[in-house]
Formats: structure tokens, sequence, C-alpha cells
């Protein structure tokens, strides 16, 4: 490049009427090439032609808007080559469009688009000043170079494997690095990425096979992941069951309490705590995030997910469904310690599970019913039934206007339990009109836990619960239908030897 094309810029040529202008706007686009050094622009399209570090003189056009992936294609060994095709041709526009034609469709192009005096100037100035005659057989010439160039060998940046810029893109998967305070999507912050150290743990818990495959040593703590395989078998009898599909994957069309159950029958749901002891120190986790690869609703378009750059890491199976959590463990050194024993407990989060519903009407009124796991029979006795009114200013919007009734019921149960049991109205709480309605306005949720709030600045003493309704705009004059949730847990803990 240095020879040739320092030579031409030195004798000032305006390559403009021929379709090459000079730009001192170096802006580039997604397919323009790593070491990119630009000659010139076509003017439409974003076309420009330039040099590509690594392939010496050769020339390129560079064509955002082609179908994707002829993006880019030589048109010269070298500059020289370039200008004697121009002199060949008369415009730039003929040799840009070459790789898609045959040499009928080249020599019409030609024909149809005769030199102009302007363009014949400046080709007179190129052969004088450069000393040069035009290539005499220029479709052939950029033909033969374009059929035998390997066009694997060009390097480009981050924006032409995104999807989202260039839909044909090859996916391209980042550079594996986990970082203490991360997550499977990225991090902040300047730490260095954890040193990975190969665990392969295999075990059956919970009705599932878990995978540890590795840990990452990391200044600020230990990162953990856990991967839960998924019988295919499991998911699909779960998305028949409850009508989900790629394109119904939604659970805002069910209540409350179906959405409990979709949680509870989700094969690719499960909540636990984890803890650590490392060299006779316990380690509790202070971060933690979760994905999930679901081999039944995968799409069928060449992106390559989060999920299968962590599959594809590990090597597990794409024919089962699987959960893959990340915890991070805060050290309880000043240093990093270097791990000589290294062991996992881990324990099932309670779940919550739909109970029978009931009514009662006045205090006084008693309802039995039985644990489903202590098969303990309880009984639930109504003490007091009371309307209340929430203040519209603790909701904290001026944009909204929030349903502010409700009933709170005061009860007992009997016999005393530590067991987590909870009451909850059988209707949904009322959504919030909004005061100036806007058709891209996104609508809140009446929020249950308003009402839970309440409740527990209400109950008096220990043996006293309350339970709140859904939220209302006016006051409930018919007769609650109240369900019960049992909080279980259904699997024992779990502790293994990890190193």
């Amino acid at each position: 490049m240095a020879n040739t094309y320092h030579k031409f810029l030195k004798k000032n040529i305006d390559l403009a009427p021929l379709g090459v202008e000079h730009s001192a706007n170096e802006a580039v686009y997604f397919c323009t090439p790593k070491g990119t050094s630009i000659i010139g622009w076509a003017g439409v399209d974003g076309i420009h032609y330039c040099f590509i570090r690594g392939f010496g003189e050769m020339v390129f056009a560079v064509s955002p808007m082609n179908a994707a992936p002829d993006y880019v294609h030589p048109l010269a060994e070298n500059f020289t080559d370039f200008l004697r095709l121009l002199l060949a041709c008369g415009h730039a526009d003929a040799l840009e469009q070459t790789w898609m034609w045959d040499k009928m469709q080249f020599e019409a192009f030609l024909k149809e688009n005769p030199i102009t005096e302007e363009q014949e100037s400046t080709l007179a100035e190129i052969a004088d000043k450069m000393n040069l005659t035009a290539m005499e057989e220029p479709w052939e010439s950029i033909k033969s170079l374009q059929s035998s160039f390997n066009y694997s060998k060009i390097k480009y940046t981050e924006e032409y494997y995104d999807i989202d810029l260039n839909p044909a893109a090859k996916p391209v998967a980042p550079q594996w690095k986990v970082y203490f305070g991360g997550t499977f999507w990225g991090h902040d912050g300047k730490d260095h990425a954890g040193k990975e150290i190969t665990i392969g743990k295999q075990f059956e818990w919970a009705g599932a096979h878990w995978l540890i495959p590795a840990v990452y040593s990391c200044s600020k703590g230990l990162v953990v992941d856990f991967c839960m395989r998924v019988e295919p078998e499991a998911i699909r009898t779960f998305l028949k069951k409850w009508n989900l599909s790629k394109e119904n994957d939604s659970c805002e069309n069910f209540t409350q309490e179906q959405q409990m159950k979709i949680e509870l029958d989700n094969p690719l749901r499960f909540q636990f705590k984890p803890q650590l002891e490392i060299n006779g120190q316990t380690l509790q986790p202070s971060l933690g995030c979760a994905t999930s690869f679901n081999p039944c609703l995968q799409e069928e378009a060449r992106s390559v997910s989060q999920e299968n750059w962590i599959m594809e890491h590990y090597g597990l199976d794409a024919a089962y469904g699987w959960v893959i959590y990340r915890n991070s463990f805060p050290w309880k050194y000043k240093r990093r310690p270097e791990i000589k024993t290294l062991s996992l407990t881990m324990e099932q989060d309670p779940v919550g599970v739909p109970g029978p519903h009931f009514k009662l009407k006045a205090p006084g009124d008693a309802f039995r019913f039985i644990h489903p796991v202590s098969q303990t029979e309880y009984t639930l006795t109504m003490q007091e039934l009371e309307q209340h009114t929430l203040s519209q200013s603790s909701f904290q919007s001026d944009r909204w206007i929030y349903p502010t009734h409700l009933t709170a019921m005061s009860y007992t149960l009997s016999p005393k339990t530590s067991e987590h049991i909870e009451i909850h109205d059988c209707e949904d709480s009322e959504s919030p009109i909004e005061i100036n309605p806007s058709n891209n306005s996104f609508t809140p949720s009446t929020a249950h836990f308003i009402a839970f709030a309440f409740a527990d600045e209400t109950a008096q003493e220990e043996k006293l619960h309350t339970a709140c309704s859904a939220l209302h705009f006016e006051p409930v004059q018919h007769d609650m239908e109240w369900r019960i949730t049992f909080y279980v847990k259904q699997f024992d803990n779990i502790t293994l030897p990890l190193r």
C-alpha cells in the first residue's frame, strides 16, 4: 500500500467523478473489517473502498446494504490494478457489483452507463500522472480474484456478530471469564476474572441429576456453578398440561393460585440455599443468578445464547433441559486462601403448595384442614372480620389511582405450630387506573405485599394471625373465599465433599 497509493495521493487526483469520494467522516459500519484503511466512498448505501490490514495493497469494496454474507469483496490485487480497472470501466460502480454478475450483465452495465466527459477527464489524468493503461479484461480479472479469495481470513469487529445489526451473523462465543460480582450476562467494576478450578462433581438430589463442573477463585470470594439436569419428557408434560409454547409462555393470563401451581409443576424451576465449608470456615452466598436451557422451546435461529455458551463450555448434553445456577461466596479471610478442603451443603427453599378453599361468615366460625406433609389436623377459627381503607398516598404515585379497600380477617390456629401456613384471598386485586392514559403505558399490578404489610402491623399477639384480602376500589359486600398455602420442603438437605 505504501508505494503506489502514497504516490497516487501526492498527485492530488480526485476520484469522486469515478465514484470514489474522499470524506473526512471516518465512520464505519458493522461489516467494515478490522484494520480497515478507507480509500473513498461511493456516496450511496454506505459503500466504501478500502485496504485491510494483513492483505497488502489488495483493494476491497464494503457494501453494508448487500444481503448477508456478501458484504465485503476484493476488487484488485493492488492499488495499481484498481486504477487500471477504473480506466477500463469508467466508474467504481461496475467494480463493486461484479461479484453478482456474469460477463454479459457486466458488459450490459458498461454499455448502459457510458463514460461522461467529466469522467473522461479524470481517467486521462490518471493515465497521464500514474503512467497506466486500462485493464484489458476487467471482468475476468475481478472474477478470478474473487473466486480464489479465502473470505474466512477477513476479521470483523464484535458488531459484525451482533444479530441485531447483522441477522445472518454466525455467533461467536465470548471469551469465558467468571467474576465474583458478575452474572452470566456480564459484570461491573474492574475486578479480575477468577481462576477456574475444575471440580466435576456429579450427584443425585431432589429428583434430579446435578453437576458442579467448576468453581472460580476470585480476590473477593469463591464462585460456584451448579448445573441441574432435567428430563425432556418432564418438560413436555409440563408444557402440555398448562398449554405453554414458544408463542405462549407468559403466566399473565393465570390467576395467582394457578401461577403458584405452574411454578410448583415447572421442572426448570427449583430454589435452594447452598453453603460452603472451606478449610473449616463456613461461607454463605452473597450473590446469585440463574438461567435455563429448554430443548423443547429452542429457537431455530442461528443465534447462540448465553445458555448455549455455558453448555458448550461445560460439555452439557443439549438433549436435556438444564438449569444453571451461579453463586458467589465472599471470603472470611483477609486474603484469598489456598483451598485445602471444600464441602457443600444444599438446602431446598420452601415451596408454596396450594391448599383448600374456605368461607367463614362470622367470628367464631371455624374451618378444619390437614397439613399435606405433617398430616397434622388444624382448626382455623375466625376472631374478627373488618373493612379497612388504605391511604392513596401510601402508594407514592401521582400517575396512578390504586384500589384502597381491603378486608382484614384475624384468626387463630389450633394447635399452635411452627409450620409456615398462609391465608390468601382467592380473588386478585383490581388493577390501578392511570390518571392521564397513554397508549404506550405499562399498567402496574396492585401488589399484595401492601396487604401483608398491613397484616403485620395489626397482629396483636403471637397466637393471633391476620390475613388481608385483595385490594378493591369499593368495599367488598359478598362473603369472601379464602385459600390456604402451605410452604414446605420436599427434600432433605445434602452435604457432599467437593475437594
